[in-house]
């Protein structure tokens, strides 16, 4: 058997496995193929944030007719990100967690018969952190969404508004300060032409990641003439996921609006 062969085996079992073990479906009962969207929880790069960032997001987009999968995708992890065991062990760190939703994007496209998707109608929504993975999806990805909506994200990886701990889990102990790594992942410098239409929505009050964030980022779509909706808001910090009861109702009206941007685009 040809080394292509083998290399070719070993990207489907990658697949099958990463269906089995990091993508949650929960799909949207309709009789024609509907949107999809793969969710990334947030948790700056060292942990996931399932539930209000994961699994409520997915019900919500579920309840609304989109089918959603939630994605566990590789993170520093909490014990490796208090002892610095990565200073003696890689562990898990870029490109690891864009390898995972590439992976993801292929498959749910790949499966959209049998999961009654549309393959030409598939996004990916991050938050947080989770928000700066979705993003480069759209920058950096040999398996392009259709859509992104990147909800309070962490953006650049250069900028004085960095999020440092966002930063450190993502390129690991020691690249952490190389400035072409930096420079590389920082999603304000690598928009083109071809980046898919974007949803952005941040908060002005945001205690975490500074809302300079997403202003970079907006910036960078507007110059590039790219599709999006950028809303900040004035209150809601952080955190708020689809929640219904955390946040301010100011910030929770991002889910009517993206529904309403969503249909805006035909999708």
């Amino acid at each position: 058997m040809s080394k292509q062969s083998l290399l070719s085996i070993a990207f489907c079992l990658s697949l099958q496995s990463l269906a089995s073990d990091r993508l949650m479906p929960f799909l949207a009962e309709s009789e024609t193929p509907v949107t999809a969207i793969i969710v990334c929880p947030g948790g700056s790069y060292c942990w996931h944030d399932m539930k209000t960032e994961g699994t409520e997001v997915a019900r919500w987009l579920q309840a609304n007719g989109i089918s959603a999968f939630v994605l566990k995708y590789h993170v520093q992890g909490i014990v490796p990100y208090i002892t610095h065991s990565r200073l003696l062990f890689r562990g898990h760190q870029h490109p690891d967690m864009i390898n995972d939703l590439q992976q993801a994007i292929q498959f749910v496209r790949e499966h959209a018969t049998e999961y009654g998707i549309n393959p030409h109608r598939i996004g990916v929504m991050g938050f947080s952190a989770g928000g700066h993975l979705a993003m480069l999806s759209a920058e950096q990805s040999h398996s392009l969404p259709d859509f992104v909506a990147a909800i309070y994200p962490v953006v650049s990886m250069s900028h004085p508004c960095s999020h440092k701990r966002s930063r450190r889990a993502l390129l690991g102990e020691y690249r952490k300060y190389n400035k072409a790594m930096r420079d590389s992942l920082s999603l304000e410098k690598h928009v083109t032409k071809g980046c898919p239409p974007v949803f952005l929505v941040n908060c002005k009050d945001d205690p975490i990641v500074k809302y300079h964030n997403s202003e970079l980022l907006d910036s960078a779509l507007t110059k590039q003439g790219i599709e999006h909706r950028y809303i900040q808001y004035q209150t809601g910090g952080h955190g708020f996921g689809a929640s219904d009861t955390k946040g301010t109702a100011e910030c929770r009206a991002w889910k009517d609006e993206f529904l309403c941007w969503l249909k805006g685009l035909g999708l």
